[in-house]
């Protein structure tokens, strides 16, 4: 779809995926515990949804906690995870106010019991809601859900379920944890930092890449509109020359 912009009309990319980097950093930068951070980058996220729908984006996907974020030290992973009950509990209730849907990506096991049943219960609630469609990956790593993906096939497989040649691109973007959203048009990377430490790699592969050096805590819906505006400097070609 198109919309103008501060007085420029744009191609509005559908769905929009965002690395959410630089918390610690914005905390350590003001002198402040990196908990602090975390917590300012989470009200971030509650505007950006709200700033995304106004601009005219239909998905937005998150990068919250990554399968690799248990590596980090203790108390942090634990301070991550009482800001991840926070936030899915009070999600609830603004679901149904901005009419927004949510769906949670990742491996869920090593999630604990309450946390599981608030992502059970907030994705059921906000499943009938018909705005913004925000996905929020945790304990999401492209490689554990590709892995987990093709674990499945080959079980169909040996149970005759399904013949090899029948494996397809479709069918494996089927078994992804995104298999009913569609593939970003743009990726955001905030912080500087340009990789994708393990982020949706299959559904990555025709996706226009935008890095800025703004720290999470500090993006905005200016920041927001000059990635739309980048977006639209680029020609989609999808794997053509």
């Amino acid at each position: 779809m198109k919309k103008e912009l501060n007085g420029t009309l744009y191609e509005i990319p559908a769905h929009v995926a965002i690395i959410l980097d630089g918390n610690g950093r914005w905390a350590k930068k003001h002198l402040m515990p990196r908990n602090l951070g975390h917590s300012q980058g989470a009200k971030v996220v509650e505007q950006i949804c709200e700033d995304a729908w106004d601009i005219g984006i239909k998905y937005l996907t998150v990068y919250a906690f990554s399968t690799e974020n248990w590596n980090r030290p203790e108390k942090e992973v634990q301070a991550l995870m009482k800001l991840l009950r926070r936030y899915l509990r009070d999600c609830i209730e603004r679901t149904s106010k901005n009419n927004m849907r949510v769906r949670i990506i990742g491996e869920k096991s090593r999630l604990d019991e309450d946390i599981r049943k608030a992502i059970d219960e907030l994705t059921e609630v906000s499943s009938v809601n018909t705005g913004l469609n925000f996905t929020i990956a945790l304990n999401y790593g492209s490689r554990d859900e590709i892995v987990r993906a093709v674990r499945q096939i080959g079980s169909d497989c040996m149970e005759g379920k399904l013949r090899p040649e029948e494996i397809t691109e479709d069918l494996l973007s089927g078994r992804l944890d995104t298999a009913d959203i569609p593939d970003p048009d743009l990726m955001i990377r905030t912080s500087g930092e340009q990789r994708l430490s393990n982020w949706m790699l299959w559904q990555l592969a025709y996706t226009e890449f935008y890095f800025t050096d703004v720290l999470w805590p500090d993006f905005n819906k200016e920041e927001l509109i000059r990635a739309v505006e980048y977006y639209n400097t680029r020609e989609r070609r999808f794997g053509g020359v």
